[in-house]
């Protein structure tokens, strides 16, 4: 089939109308063709391919100024950010985005210098799947992001798995791998120009196929780098500037706070002063140091115990003008529980640190300085509620601590000089209760001493050099607490007032505290209560009586009452509380009995009159063995797996004599 040759002005048109609607180069190709198909002469169709090699490179000219717009305006757009900069890696993804956007590369990165593990590190990525490859790290000189760190000059590759120009090693490698990368394009990030410039990381681009980098392409990504590089260097810049804003805020603010400190100083001083030229009291010190320091003040003995607290915290304080709390046997610090004694001991330990290092010290949450006459502990001021104290207040809590430790010496003086008057009057009454009991009694209440009230009686011995030292131990044991000591017949007496514990409590706590003081074991009896000279004059017999009991039976260093000492306790005791022994003994056992109709006394009393005898028992009791030794096992239940060795059983067998003589 012929065809009618078209003019060639149809075909020159029909490129027009392509390059117009953007066609791709392909189709501006089969122009030609189709004027050849139409049988087009060789004069036209030589005129036509003529027209479509210029409209071809018409097209490749639209095509490179398309792609430079569209970089000038991703250089416009990241110049933009970088003007509005408020956050470095928001920056830094968008220069990484749009550099695998424009290079139309399947990933690109960023990588920056790490000063102190000397090495480069993966900052940004973009389009990477890999977490191995986003956690490389390179040694400057290695890989081709080493090469490029090293040398501040632009490299790239085709292929670079098979490129012998790069040091390769067996992490690198391995994360491109992993990472499936194989052309890549990699560029300094430079500040400053020339051969003066530095090198602050590097920009690449990288294809999981091969591919050869134009050089357009590289000038473009050194552009981006460009860019990059000014937003590092402009954020660190900001971050100087705010650095060095906060640190002039900071000094300010020292300056404020020192004038402050100077002024509250100055208060604090005057207030003190104030105190002790008025006569005040520990208590009035420590709601002064409260109110200046703006916490919890506590002041405690050289045992650990409270004398007076300001607030919430400080334990079992009083808030009396110092004195410490009357409580178990009129005992400072008695009737303390486990949590108690370890509280107190932990005080002391940071008053000891506190001493040691002649300042304040922060223990637990709270501040403690100790107290001192010398190099004597007289106990501990304790702040609560201030960890942030610094310097000036710090230095006010330690003056705080010297005027507590003067009025301390203060009062302990009157206090001694108290005690010896009071202890002439024990001495006195201990040695003849009968002379003149209501001038006894009138002289005490001159004194401040009631002996009409009910008192414990504390008897105190200590052995070697411990001696010497016991009597001052007793005074600094019963400062602020009420009692009264004296030395008497070769041991230390204290009288205290009746609290809510018994004289076995009362001495337990006393041996404890008073052996601290004076730093060897000390053996307590105690007695009472007794109220009136002659009975607190039969108390001390006693308490002398137990003590010695309590030195024969081995228990040197601790504390009892004779009620406390079993069958020797009825010997040794002024009312032979025979009643008292039996129900001790025997009280689970009666009351088991009573409740239940069972025979567990019967049955023990059987039990040891046959010699310990199971066989024998059953035979007294007419009951089968299996039955005796069920009710020796709830016997056991019932007392304590111990009832039978020779101490205990001797008790129980005194005890159910005396149970069986009782006729009960």
């Amino acid at each position: 089939m012929s065809h009618t040759p078209q003019s060639p002005a149809r075909h020159l048109r029909r490129l027009l109308e392509l390059l117009a609607a953007g066609a791709p180069a392909e189709e501006l190709g089969t122009v030609a063709a189709e004027a050849r198909r139409n049988g087009a002469t060789a004069e036209d169709l030589a005129e036509v391919e003529q027209a479509t090699e210029a409209a071809l490179r018409v097209h490749s000219t639209l095509r490179q100024h398309r792609r430079r717009e569209a970089e000038l305006t991703a250089l416009f757009d990241t110049a933009g950010d970088l003007a509005a900069l408020r956050d470095l890696d928001a920056v830094l993804r968008s220069i990484v985005r749009r550099a695998r956007m424009l290079l139309g590369t399947d990933t690109a990165y960023l990588t920056l210098p790490d000063e102190e593990a000397g090495d480069t590190f993966m900052r940004v990525t973009d389009g990477s799947v890999s977490e191995l490859f986003q956690n490389l790290r390179l040694q400057l000189g290695e890989g081709l992001g080493g090469l490029v760190a090293q040398t501040a000059r632009p490299y790239a590759t085709p292929d670079y798995r098979t490129d012998d120009r790069f040091l390769h090693t067996g992490s690198i490698d391995a994360g491109v791998l992993d990472e499936g990368l194989v052309a890549i394009l990699g560029v300094p990030l430079l500040l400053g120009s020339g051969s003066g410039g530095q090198v602050i990381g590097a920009l690449f681009a990288a294809d999981r196929t091969p591919r050869t980098f134009a050089p357009d392409e590289v000038a473009l990504l050194c552009s981006l780098a460009d860019h990059a590089a000014i937003a590092i260097d402009t954020a660190k810049a900001m971050a100087d500037a705010r650095i060095a804003l906060a640190e002039l805020a900071e000094a300010n603010a020292v300056i404020g706070e020192h004038s402050a400190a100077i002024q509250r100083a100055e208060e604090s001083h005057d207030r003190l002063t104030d105190l002790v030229l008025r006569g005040g009291d520990v208590a009035d010190v420590a709601d002064a140091v409260a109110g200046l320091l703006k916490g919890d003040v506590a002041v405690h003995d050289g045992s650990g115990r409270p004398l007076t607290a300001v607030g919430a915290h400080g334990g079992a304080a009083s808030g009396d003008a110092g004195g410490a709390p009357e409580d178990a046997g009129g005992a400072p610090g008695g009737g303390e529980d486990g949590a108690g004694a370890a509280e107190a001991a932990d005080l002391v330990a940071a008053a000891k640190s506190s001493r040691a290092a002649a300042r304040a010290v922060f223990r637990d949450g709270r501040w403690v300085c100790a107290m001192l006459a010398g190099q004597e502990l007289l106990g501990c001021l304790v702040l609560y509620g201030r960890p942030d104290l610094d310097g000036p207040d710090q230095r006010l809590f330690e003056r705080s601590s010297v005027v507590t430790s003067l009025l301390l010496l203060l009062r302990r003086s009157v206090a001694e000089t108290e005690n010896r008057v009071r202890g002439d009057l024990i001495t006195d009454l201990l040695t003849a209760p009968d002379r003149d009991p209501a001038g006894l009694v009138a002289r005490g209440r001159r004194l401040g001493f009631d002996l009409d009230r009910p008192h414990i009686l504390l008897a105190a011995r200590a052995g070697g050099e411990a001696r010497d030292r016991l009597a001052d131990a007793a005074v600094q044991y019963l400062f602020g607490g009420g009692g009264v000591s004296a030395e008497h017949e070769g041991a230390v007496v204290l009288l205290l007032p009746r609290g809510g514990a018994g004289p076995g409590e009362a001495a337990r706590l006393a041996a404890g505290q008073l052996g601290q003081l004076v730093g060897s074991p000390v053996t307590v009896a105690g007695a009472g209560p007794a109220a009136g000279p002659r009975a607190i004059a039969d108390a001390h017999t006693e308490g002398v009586r137990c003590l010695r009991a309590l030195r024969v039976l081995g228990r040197a260093g601790q504390g009892a009452s004779v009620a406390e000492l079993g069958f020797l306790g009825v010997l040794l005791g002024d009312h032979h509380d025979v009643d008292g022994f039996v129900t001790t003994a025997l009280g689970p056992l009666l009351e088991y009995d009573a409740q239940r109709g069972t025979q567990l006394v019967r049955t023990l009393r059987a039990y040891f009159d046959c010699g310990g005898s199971l066989t024998r028992a059953k035979e007294d009791l007419h009951v089968h063995v299996n039955t005796v030794v069920q009710r020796l096992d709830r016997v056991q239940a019932l007392l304590g797996p111990d009832w039978n060795t020779p101490e205990q059983a001797l008790e129980l067998q005194l005890a159910l004599r005396l149970h069986l003589l009782s006729g009960a």
